[in-house]
């Protein structure tokens, strides 16, 4: 077995979620978001080439070369399928790991609300996923998107860069596309999915105004686009999304928004109180009315203040997710304190 494998290997049956590999330090896993390292040599740049050689056939090497960086999925028969970030630190390569479930956990595994299960029901407009860098954002759009394939008669079409988990034809048809291989853009992946009759559109990230404008015309012309956003909170989310276009544009991107919102959730992973994995804690906007009036408007601020007096409505804040989980004993009163904006409400619970 190649070095490569056995680390990942070690790194499974530790329950790592990464491994990131660097010269001058030896394998470092993280577990429940903290290191650990992983008990060996420490790496020189020759052992670094050597798994890039491995991993990468010589085109994709050749971009490595070129551009600094590249990101792909990587698959050991037998063994497991891992997100893959290459890139190069002072001259040498570096190399982090996400090691990807070979199983898509369901919605109820993952604690999700009700209602997200629910808008795995919708036939069209635009649903997204927020949330910062770790929190558990393509697993939750995963698991919506497994659920329409076990559940209904549709052509699912997947954007992504790279394709992360596998999704086999159940009662739908599943297309995967990954940007880079299978087409070059996501704009452009994007309109190709109309003409693709594509009927539930799973777009990785919004990464800019291109890919935001094609994705509100896909929910515009009918389709159910699923989509993930980097951002802190439900406003947060809203805000990103206008902000990305030029001030002359904002207007209408708003009213654009405020006609193909189905629901905005916002995630964040939480230690678990027993120190047994983590647990996601889920904020949920349904676009109500009242909702889709203020996106209209662009008063993205006054958001929070809605959800916080809208319970009724199936609207959660981050602050009430963590709450929750707390009175529960899942998480801890200390740990709720890192990770929620108004602490002093959670503090009381």
């Amino acid at each position: 077995m190649s070095y490569i494998k056995e680390v990942l290997q070690e790194a499974a049956l530790a329950g790592a979620s990464d491994v990131h590999l660097a010269v001058g330090l030896p394998p470092k896993l993280r577990i429940n978001g903290k290191f650990l390292d992983l008990p060996g040599e420490m790496l020189i740049a020759e052992d670094l080439d050597a798994v890039v050689h491995e991993i990468m056939d010589e085109k994709q090497r050749e971009i490595f070369r070129k551009e600094g960086e590249y990101d792909m999925s990587f698959t050991i028969a037998g063994q497991g399928r891992y997100r893959v970030s290459a890139y190069q630190s002072r001259g040498t390569a570096a190399v982090a790991f996400h090691l990807i479930a070979s199983r898509i956990p369901s919605l109820k595994q993952l604690g999700a609300p009700d209602f997200v299960t629910d808008l795995c029901q919708k036939k069209r407009g635009l649903i997204l996923v927020a949330g910062p860098v770790g929190s558990g954002k393509s697993t939750t759009l995963a698991a919506m998107t497994d659920r329409i394939n076990g559940s209904r008669d549709a052509h699912i079409i997947t954007l992504e860069s790279p394709i992360e988990y596998i999704l086999p034809h159940k009662m739908s048809m599943v297309n995967q596309r990954e940007i880079g291989r299978d087409a070059t853009s996501y704009a452009k992946a994007l309109r190709a999915a109309l003409r693709e009759d594509a009927d539930v559109i799973l777009l990785e990230e919004m990464r800019d105004c291109r890919a935001i404008r094609e994705a509100v015309a896909a929910a515009e012309a009918g389709c159910l686009v699923l989509s993930a956003l980097h951002a802190n909170d439900v406003s947060d989310a809203l805000s990103h999304l206008v902000d990305a276009f030029p001030l002359h544009q904002k207007e209408q991107i708003c009213n654009r928004l405020s006609n193909v919102l189905e629901a905005v959730i916002s995630q964040q992973l939480l230690p678990r109180a027993d120190g047994n994995g983590r647990v996601v804690a889920f904020e949920v906007l349904p676009v109500s009315v009242k909702a889709r009036s203020l996106i209209r408007e662009g008063k993205m601020h006054a958001i929070r203040e809605l959800m916080r007096a809208n319970h009724r409505e199936g609207m959660v804040t981050m602050e009430e997710a963590v709450r929750a989980l707390v009175c529960a004993g899942t998480v801890s009163r200390q740990t709720a304190g890192e990770f929620v904006r108004d602490m002093e409400q959670t503090a009381d619970a």
